[in-house]
């Protein structure tokens, strides 16, 4: 995992959750590369902030890992 400080530098097209609610409780992901299979995940309420900077396979645990309560 790694991230960049300034998430509206990434060449990217961002999408929220469909479970995403209108209110202020959003994340936004966009795939960096997709060969390498990157992702980035940033606060919709920031955007020219931080992102975190995920493989796909670290993404589905992170995404698991909160639907179990885990984190």
């Amino acid at each position: 995992m790694s991230h960049i400080d300034d998430a509206s530098t990434l060449p990217v097209v961002w999408w929220k959750s469909s479970r995403s609610d209108t209110g202020a409780q959003c994340v936004e992901c966009g795939i960096v590369d997709a060969g390498e299979q990157v992702v980035a995940v940033r606060d919709s309420k920031t955007p020219t902030g931080p992102a975190l900077l995920l493989s796909y396979s670290a993404l589905g645990a992170l995404v698991e890992g909160i639907k179990h309560g885990e984190l």
